[in-house]
């Protein structure tokens, strides 16, 4: 009984992990036209796939590029004020 009880708790501390990482069922998976203009989106913004030797810092930065040339796609026109510093401020004016 002791070693059910021991495989029943294995395959639980197994099993997490890999829920943790599943998909969610309502997602499709992308298509292969859908993988293939990413990845030409990527080298357009300076991704090397041969560059083994550089690969995660390598396409990171490619897809911290693509992610700022999107944004600022997308707030072109868009956006009004001036340039945030980054900073929130909350509370009440100084004069009253």
């Amino acid at each position: 009984m002791k070693s059910f009880a021991r495989m029943v708790l294995f395959a639980a501390v197994v099993a997490v992990p890999a829920a943790a990482f599943a998909q969610s069922s309502s997602s499709q998976p992308a298509s292969r036209a859908q993988v293939r203009a990413e990845l030409a989106q990527l080298e357009k913004a300076g991704y090397d796939p041969h560059d083994w030797v550089h690969y995660p810092e390598n396409i990171q930065a490619a897809q911290a590029r693509l992610a700022a040339q999107n944004a600022a796609a997308q707030g072109a026109g868009t956006a009004f004020g001036g340039a945030s510093d980054g900073a929130t401020r909350s509370g009440s004016a100084s004069g009253f």
